[in-house]
């Protein structure tokens, strides 16, 4: 039995606040799980970080305090977040004394988000998420599924479906056609069942049931589903590690196609699900001219 972890990165709506939006899919054997999560596991474990959330977008953002901060490299981890704690604290201060509302609830909201990774440096932080990058690529028995979609492209009026539809779409396709192949290669039925375990957004949750609900009645454009049981579990991704491992390789395809930032994408996109020299497990939905490395592999020119 195999557990696909699903979440996303950008925003669906046009325009929105990016130009692509990410739905990717990591999906692993059922009794791969434990070791699979021992060893991310451990991996932040080393970086004081096995009892926090891994959210890859803060983790990579720099926090200007620390650069203010004299000699903050060579403190250790509980002066390292006692200075920026404090520092923190003054700017909130000096915002409330300002009376500026709105510029206090952001600061206070993104000082919350990135709270558990203050004690290491940007350069930490880094290498904490290529290390966790490293051990997803090293999984052989994981597949990694995305869709991929450039907004520019997009035509509602011919997909006759939002852009979070069509990317649910092609995943669940994707990830059904792989699973489709594991039982044509000899594996018994039982054992290529599948679940979908999703990060619980509130704004998809319904959507992406009542979706899943039609694949099993009608199937899909391109497939019966057969192999995937139930609709979307949907979990809080901050108590879910997989699907926090979800999120990187989200976010990791998104900084590819829109930054062209192969430091995550090369660590991971290895996991991309392949059939007959082709990447068919990802895919780009941009132009035909499009020659970055995700639309080259799915026409098996890389």
């Amino acid at each position: 039995m195999y557990i696909c972890y699903i979440d996303e990165s950008g925003t669906p709506e046009v325009p929105g606040t990016t130009s692509h939006f990410i739905l990717a899919g990591l999906s692993i054997p059922i009794d791969s799980w434990r070791t699979c999560d021992r060893e991310v596991s451990q991996v932040l474990g080393s970086y004081g970080l096995e009892d926090e959330e891994l959210h890859t977008a803060w983790l990579t953002r720099k926090y200007l305090e620390q650069i203010k901060i004299s000699d903050f490299e060579s403190m250790d981890w509980a002066a390292r977040r006692s200075a920026v704690e404090r520092a923190r604290a003054a700017h909130l201060l000096t915002l409330q004394r300002k009376q500026n509302s709105s510029a206090y609830r952001q600061a206070k909201k993104n000082y919350a988000h990135s709270k558990a990774y203050v004690h290491l440096t940007y350069d930490e932080r880094l290498a904490a998420i290529r290390a966790v990058a490293d051990a997803v690529g090293s999984w052989a028995d994981a597949r990694l599924f995305a869709e991929c979609i450039d907004k520019t492209h997009f035509d509602p009026n011919r997909t006759q479906r939002t852009i979070g539809e069509q990317a649910f779409e092609q995943v669940i396709s994707r990830f059904q056609q792989y699973l489709s192949a594991l039982s044509l290669a000899g594996t018994t039925p039982q054992s290529t069942l599948a679940l979908l375990v999703h990060d619980n957004n509130q704004s998809v949750a319904k959507k992406h049931t009542d979706l899943m609900r039609q694949f099993h009645k009608n199937g899909t454009l391109w497939t019966t589903v057969d192999n995937i049981i139930e609709t979307p579990l949907f979990v809080d991704s901050s108590l879910t590690r997989m699907v926090q491992l979800a999120d990187l390789c989200a976010y990791a395809l998104r900084r590819y196609v829109e930054n062209g930032d192969t430091d995550l994408f090369h660590r991971i996109f290895v996991r991309a699900d392949r059939a007959k020299g082709k990447t068919v497990g990802v895919r780009h939905f941009a132009g035909l001219s499009c020659q970055c490395e995700i639309c080259l592999a799915h026409l098996g020119k890389a």
